[in-house]
């Protein structure tokens, strides 16, 4: 049955490109046309006015009669271009059509042609594209266009942010897959229906792009731009966190050196208004004692330090000793005056 499809598609091919080339005798120049059949509804001829006819402006008149006598009928609506009749939109109303290009008045006819319309169509967007996920894949499926389907192939293009071209996927209507998607990426889909060349058309026309959409993971987004922001948020925060700690680390570091300084600059002195507290409380005032108790005593108290008092005699002295002897002689003074 493929084969007859292919066999049929291109005897019509054949068929159109000899009545595409069925002209008038009349005909005086090659003019060039571009003819577009929007869905086999409407239909678009266009030529270049100015380049072909200038300073003149022409006449259009088209048929769809297959008769012998044909009746012709007006262009409805002109294409212009500088105030100069460049084209023609008017309505599809069958397979066969015959157009004619005539001087203004009409008198003349400047070109002719016939042609098969349904050879020149381009189709409609595919209407309710949905995405089918499952896992790293990807079904797209469209509705189904009222005729011609076997004429019709859904193409798929898809891109990640990190793409510069688009990636292709061409199916049978109306749906098409792919595999191999990456969950971490953001993709962009755009999907249309295009003609099969040359088995249903002469002209490679392919419908308007649907509306891109943005996935990533199986989810819809607005744009690619959406997965940047949360890396972006958690950049910020964990650099700032990291500034913080810094600082704190410094402060922390100068804060040690500063006390080191300090030490160094101004050691602490100790306070001596309390340094014979425990000799009183031994004692409670009492000196009447033998000498080796205070002695003892004193020792207690005092935490041997050398101290230098003289740099260019180079002596040193034992502070607490001088101390004691001080008060060893107090004491023995006070003794002998008692005796």
């Amino acid at each position: 049955m493929r084969f007859i499809f292919q066999a049929c598609s291109m005897l019509f091919a054949l068929g159109n490109l000899v009545a595409s080339q069925s002209q008038s005798p009349g005909w005086k120049n090659d003019i060039s046309t571009t003819i577009i059949n929007f869905n086999n509804e409407k239909i678009q001829i266009t030529w270049a006015a100015r380049k072909l006819f200038p300073g003149e402006n022409v006449s259009f008149s088209y048929t769809f009669d297959e008769s012998k006598y044909k009746v012709w009928k007006p262009c409805p609506i002109y294409l212009l271009d500088q105030d100069y009749n460049s084209g023609c939109l008017f309505k599809t109303e069958g397979p066969t059509l015959a157009i004619s290009i005539r001087n203004n008045n009409g008198s003349e006819e400047l070109f002719s042609k016939r042609l098969k319309s349904d050879f020149y169509i381009k189709p409609n967007r595919p209407e309710n594209v949905t995405f089918f996920w499952n896992e790293d894949t990807v079904t797209v499926s469209c509705n189904k266009p009222e005729r011609a389907v076997k004429c019709l192939r859904l193409e798929l293009q898809y891109r990640s942010k990190f793409d510069k071209q688009w990636q292709s996927r061409t199916s049978k209507c109306c749906s098409v897959g792919e595999q191999g998607f990456d969950s971490r990426k953001c993709y962009s889909f755009r999907v249309r229906l295009k003609r099969l060349v040359p088995y249903c058309n002469v002209v490679n026309y392919s419908s308007d792009w649907e509306a891109e959409t943005f996935w990533m993971n199986g989810t819809l987004l607005d744009s690619c731009n959406d997965d940047i922001k949360p890396q972006s948020n958690t950049v910020i925060v964990l650099s700032c966190l990291l500034a913080v700690i810094l600082m704190m680390l410094i402060l922390l570091i100068l804060l040690c050196k500063w006390q080191r300084l300090q030490k160094s600059v101004m050691p602490s002195v100790p306070d001596p208004k309390h340094i014979f507290d425990d000799l009183f409380s031994d004692h409670n005032g009492n000196f009447q004692v033998s000498k080796t108790s205070i002695f003892t005593s004193i020792q207690k108290i005092f935490h041997p330090e050398v101290v230098k008092l003289s740099l260019t005699v180079g002596l040193l002295i034992h502070a607490p000793t001088l101390s004691m002897l001080s008060l060893c002689a107090e004491f023995s003074q006070g003794s002998l005056h008692n005796n």
